[in-house]
């Protein structure tokens, strides 16, 4: 289905179930452990560098090879790798296509140790497509989760690329903790599915005991799998990837697109390495400023937004599908808040073929998934109707059930991606915040005010490394960037999942002179490939020819 070919763009799990884990915002929460071994998060500090590290890794020469289709815990993805259109409509190597190649990256566990354990970072390139006089360079690309895979993404969406293509050698990557470089897997696929599945929301004590027992066994299941590389799966270390990275590709400086979460990985590369930095777009901006519960509260803030939007827009456009949540956005909340309270207490049949039901959390996972783009609103409108049938029908949950697997990261056999378990576990090494059951009932009010369907599962959501064997780097990754060039931030006024306030915050958290900020008045999350003919002229034009925008312009088509 056409969701699944956007679902590695999630930022922030927003709504996945369980412990309704809410993202890079979301990160991290309360009580101070069950007892395991505790490790502080390591090499965060601004001193390590890569220029200290072995020539074995920075003269690495990386050995290529045509790809091979992702695995399962990257994502099947079925145009994932796929040829690249050639912007001239030539040949290029055999058979016309443009071909993508992956290689494996060697990168010291932490940089503090650099001539110790190493890890395999898997890269993925297309070569540019034009006049090799033009080439510029590498342009790599982070796609968000974190825990997306950009190896399984970046083909995907290749051809949203190819102006850029001409020019550029188009390279993207699994960050540490992700897909096929030593991707954290906590659970097997069936307890994945049931994790997923359970009631994110205590009503009472029996409830809320089963919760943090969900989220102490997830944690502990982590630990035992992945307990050696948990400490070290910080966005500074992942910014540190990237820079060994560039050298090893052969680039003097970095040139650099990152999309939801992958624009706190820049802002946080362009505080360690200003003088390092050419040229980067930050598209769907996160705001780097703010605590997991205040960026688990705009995120509520910008789901309701979202469902808003998507009421007013099924009432105005045909083709959206008709407006089975009512004309307004209070009968909206009224209809989902009854769907959901009955998906608590009878989950809804579906046609899955492996006999899941549609339970209250996977319907909020699988509402807010299609509420990142507008391009899903059909979609959330038919599986709606089918949840919401007339009297004389029988309720089908099974499109609200895929939308929710596209969130999940669940691929269509029922095998799952890391994305989940590396969103988790680089959001708690990076956040050294937690939250126990009183912050999150002490939360849940101004939770519920700013969403009443989103609010409360992002609330206990705060509880999501509660029980996280590893203490977090600090209150949040640094991002001020002294000394670093333009960087180019496109914010949409619509984004559900990074609401636009983030990129003024963002912008003044870079420093003065950093941050040029393009407004997308628009939805969905992420405006590049949104259909902005306007956003992608000027991003274009600046990473292709280093022409920077007039600072505050706003694109509307």
């Amino acid at each position: 289905m056409p969701m699944a070919r956007n679902a590695p763009l999630l930022f922030a799990a927003a709504l996945t179930a369980s412990a309704a884990l809410t993202a890079v915002t979301a990160a991290c929460s309360g009580a101070e452990g069950h007892g395991a071994l505790r490790s502080t998060a390591a090499a965060s500090e601004d001193a390590i560098d890569t220029v200290n590290l072995p020539p074995s890794l920075t003269q690495q020469k990386l050995d290529w090879s045509r790809c091979e289709a992702p695995d399962p815990h990257q994502g099947n993805i079925e145009s994932s790798p796929s040829p690249l259109p050639d912007p001239d409509g030539g040949a290029d190597g055999d058979g016309g296509e443009t071909v993508w190649e992956c290689a494996t990256l060697t990168a010291p566990l932490d940089y503090a140790d650099p001539e110790g354990r190493t890890i395999g970072i898997a890269i993925i390139r297309a070569k540019a497509a034009g006049d090799p006089g033009d080439r510029i360079g590498s342009l790599l690309f982070n796609f968000g989760g974190p825990g997306s895979s950009g190896v399984a993404t970046l083909p995907a969406f290749g051809q949203d690329y190819t102006a850029l293509h001409e020019r550029y050698d188009l390279v993207s990557f699994d960050p540490r903790g992700v897909g096929d470089s030593e991707g954290v897997v906590c659970l097997d696929d069936r307890q994945l599915d049931d994790y997923f599945a359970a009631d994110p929301v205590p009503e009472n004590a029996t409830q809320l005991d089963a919760l943090n027992e969900r989220i102490q066994r997830f944690a502990d299941s982590c630990e035992e799998r992945a307990g050696e590389l948990l400490p070290h799966l910080t966005t500074a270390n992942t910014a540190r990837d990237l820079d060994l990275m560039r050298e090893v590709l052969g680039d003097d400086k970095l040139r650099y697109f990152g999309v939801s979460y992958g624009t706190q990985l820049g802002g946080v590369y362009a505080h360690l390495f200003p003088e390092r930095l050419d040229r980067a777009v930050f598209d769907a901006v996160v705001d780097p400023t703010l605590s997991p519960e205040q960026s688990a509260r705009a995120q509520a803030s910008g789901f309701q937004l979202a469902l808003g939007n998507y009421v007013e827009g099924c009432s105005e456009e045909d083709d959206v599908g008709g407006c089975p949540l009512g004309d307004t956005t209070a009968q909206a909340t009224e209809r989902l808040n009854r769907l959901l309270e009955q998906l608590s207490e009878s989950p809804m049949p579906t046609r899955d073929p492996d006999g899941r039901r549609l339970t209250e959390s996977l319907a909020w996972s699988g509402i807010a998934q299609a509420l990142y783009s507008q391009d899903f609103w059909p979609y959330l409108s038919q599986g709606l109707d089918d949840a919401l049938p007339e009297e004389d029908e029988d309720p089908d949950g099974t499109i609200l059930l895929a939308l929710s697997d596209a969130m999940n990261g669940r691929n269509p056999d029922g095998t799952y991606t890391t994305l989940q378990s590396s969103l988790t576990a680089i959001s708690c090494a990076d956040s050294s915040q937690r939250y126990d059951a009183d912050d999150a009932r002490r939360a849940l009010r101004t939770f519920r005010e700013v969403s009443p369907v989103f609010g409360p599962p992002m609330a206990w959501g705060l509880l999501n490394c509660a029980h996280w064997p590893v203490t977090g780097a600090g209150p949040h990754p640094e991002v001020g960037a002294e000394g670093a060039p333009p960087i180019l931030l496109i914010g949409t006024t619509g984004d559900p999942a990074t609401p636009y306030e983030g990129t003024r915050r963002m912008k003044q958290a870079l420093g003065p002179g950093v941050g040029v900020e393009l407004t997308y008045d628009g939805e969905g999350h992420g405006a590049y490939t949104g259909g902005s003919s306007c956003v992608r002229e000027a991003a274009d034009a600046y990473l292709l020819d280093g022409k920077v925008p007039e600072d505050g312009k706003t694109c509307d088509d």
